[in-house]
């Protein structure tokens, strides 16, 4: 079996409803084993938090994480593709 190539990204993550932050948490625990690192930032004046995420992992296992967050309500999501 040969391993699987991996790609670097970091997944941007806009906290428009914290009603959604456990389902989030959950999902960047399912994954865990492929984020290199993590950062929230609240914004309370704006009533919003600011995360992002360092993954490095299989192009579908990133698309996999991407597509689920992007299903929760109150979420915006994009993610950036190193070319490394």
């Amino acid at each position: 079996m040969t391993e699987q190539e991996t790609r670097l990204a970091i997944i941007a993550i806009v906290v428009e409803d914290s009603g959604s932050v456990l389902e989030l948490n959950a999902l960047l625990h399912e994954y865990s084993a492929y984020i290199i690192g993590r950062m929230g930032i609240p914004y309370p004046a704006r009533n919003v938090s600011l995360i992002s995420v360092a993954i490095d992992a299989p192009g579908e296992t990133i698309s996999a994480l991407t597509g689920k967050l992007g299903r929760l309500p109150g979420l915006a999501v994009k993610t950036a593709y190193s070319k490394v």
